[in-house]
C-alpha cells in the first residue's frame, strides 16, 4: 500500500504542533527535508525543529539530506530521532559507506538522485539501500511544476530493482499531488512525499486519502 509521507517544510511554522497531529492522524511518515545552503542553495532547518518534531510524532521520522558529506551528519539525525535517512547520491565520494553508515547507526538507508542523474547511476548501490527516491523536481526548492519524464524514470527503477531480486520502496518527491499519484503508483512508486498539496490544502485528510486512492 502506498505512504504518504508529508513534507514539514511546508508545515506552518506558527503553529507546528497542529500539522504535526494532522500528520499523525491521517499520514504514514513525516518527511523532513534539510539543506545546507551549499548542496542546494535554501537552507531549511537542523537538529532542534527535527528533534521538535520527533518528541511529538506518532510516525517515522523520514530525513532527506540535502547537504554536502551527510557522513559527517548520520549520527546525530539518527540520535535526533530520524528512522528512514536518505542523502544524494552525488554529495559524497563513498555512497555504499554511507549507507552501511546510516544501518548501523539503526536507521534505513536511502539513495536519492535528482531529474538530471540518470537511474542508472543508482542501480549499482541498490543492494545496499532500504529506500531509494526520486526528485522529481530539483532538489532545494518547494512548489516546483512536477517533471513528467518521472513516469518513465520511476518504470526503470522498479524494473531494476526487480531484475536484481529487490525489495526496494521507491520514494518520489516534488510537485506531488492528488493528480498524479495514481500514475505514479501505477509505475512502481509507493511513498509519496507531498508538501503544498497537503498543508496548502482546505482539506489535507481527503488529498491525504485521495493520493492514497481511497
Amino acid at each position: 500500500m502506498v505512504q504518504i509521507a508529508p513534507s514539514m517544510l511546508a508545515a506552518d511554522f506558527l503553529n507546528l504542533e497542529k500539522d504535526v497531529e494532522l500528520v499523525n492522524r491521517y499520514a504514514d511518515l513525516f518527511h523532513l527535508d534539510v539543506m545546507d545552503g551549499v548542496f542546494v542553495p535554501n537552507i531549511s532547518y537542523g537538529f532542534p525543529v527535527v528533534e521538535a518534531i520527533g518528541r511529538k510524532a506518532e510516525k517515522p521520522l523520514d530525513v532527506h539530506l540535502m547537504i554536502v558529506k551527510p557522513e559527517n551528519y548520520v549520527e546525530r539525525f539518527a540520535k535526533a530521532g530520524a528512522e528512514m535517512i536518505s542523502f544524494h547520491l552525488n554529495a559524497t565520494e563513498d555512497p555504499a559507506a554511507v549507507l552501511k553508515q546510516i544501518r548501523d547507526n539503526g536507521a534505513k538507508a536511502g539513495l536519492v538522485i535528482n531529474p538530471d542523474l540518470p537511474v542508472e547511476s543508482l542501480f549499482p548501490y541498490l543492494k545496499d539501500a532500504d529506500f531509494v527516491m526520486l526528485m522529481s523536481v530539483f532538489a532545494g526548492f518547494g512548489g516546483q511544476k512536477f517533471i513528467e519524464e518521472t513516469y518513465a524514470r520511476v518504470q526503470a527503477l522498479r524494473e531494476e530493482i526487480e531484475r536484481q531480486g529487490l525489495e526496494l520502496p521507491i520514494e518520489v518527491d516534488g510537485g506531488v499531488s492528488a493528480s498524479n499519484a495514481a500514475a505514479l503508483v501505477k509505475a512502481g512508486a509507493e511513498i509519496l512525499v507531498a508538501g503544498s498539496a497537503v498543508f496548502k490544502a482546505e482539506d489535507p485528510a481527503a488529498v491525504i486519502a485521495a493520493m492514497r486512492g481511497e
